[in-house]
């Protein structure tokens, strides 16, 4: 059951609106269906957006936030809870611990950096929860082209390729979230 969901995005607004606009639409929904945002604990860009319209429809929302980013105009003064860990690692351990889901927005370095992770620690069987890109855009197209080179190529098992799903559309990704089972089998190859 889906109580909290952990969603990785851009401390930025990006170059095209519709990234602004989706963080915005995610966190109605996520307060619409009861739902608990964990995030960041930015108040800047997508991160700002995402949790200003969960907490303005009503949700509780969760920032996570490193000690040397609460500094004023970054750390969002605002939500239900800011948690506030001695550094990035803790930070995302932390997030992960809190969350029974992840989304990816669109994002940088960082946003790949916690996707990846997290993907990673699925695909191990240490954190066999669901992971949900919003590709808003096509923005995660490349991405995407890249994961279904690596199974080509024989870096990633067939089966491990769909421990991350992708909607275009918040509803849809929310409902791919509630259905996931984690793929059967491991990451190690045959021989």
């Amino acid at each position: 059951m889906l109580r909290r969901i952990c969603v990785f995005c851009g401390s930025n607004p990006g170059a095209n609106g519709a990234y602004v606009a989706a963080a915005r639409r995610l966190g109605e929904l996520l307060a619409r269906d009861g739902l608990e945002l964990v995030y960041g604990g930015g108040m800047t860009g997508i991160m700002g957006a995402l949790a200003d319209a969960a907490l303005a429809a009503g949700a509780r929302v969760v920032g996570v936030i490193p000690q040397a980013m609460v500094v004023p105009r970054v750390v969002h003064e605002g939500l239900s809870e800011l948690r506030v860990t001695p550094d990035m690692h803790t930070r995302k351990a932390t997030m992960y611990e809190l969350a029974d889901a992840f989304i990816a927005l669109p994002g940088g370095f960082g946003t790949f950096d916690e996707l990846f992770e997290t993907i990673t620690w699925s695909q191990l069987g240490y954190l066999p929860k669901p992971i949900g890109l919003l590709n808003v855009s096509g923005y995660f197209d490349p991405l995407l082209a890249l994961i279904d080179q690596a199974v080509r190529e024989g870096f990633v098992k067939e089966n491990q390729r769909h421990v991350v799903v992708c909607h275009s559309e918040p509803e849809a990704l929310l409902m791919a979230l509630r259905t996931f089972r984690h793929p059967a089998g491991d990451k190690w190859p045959d021989s």
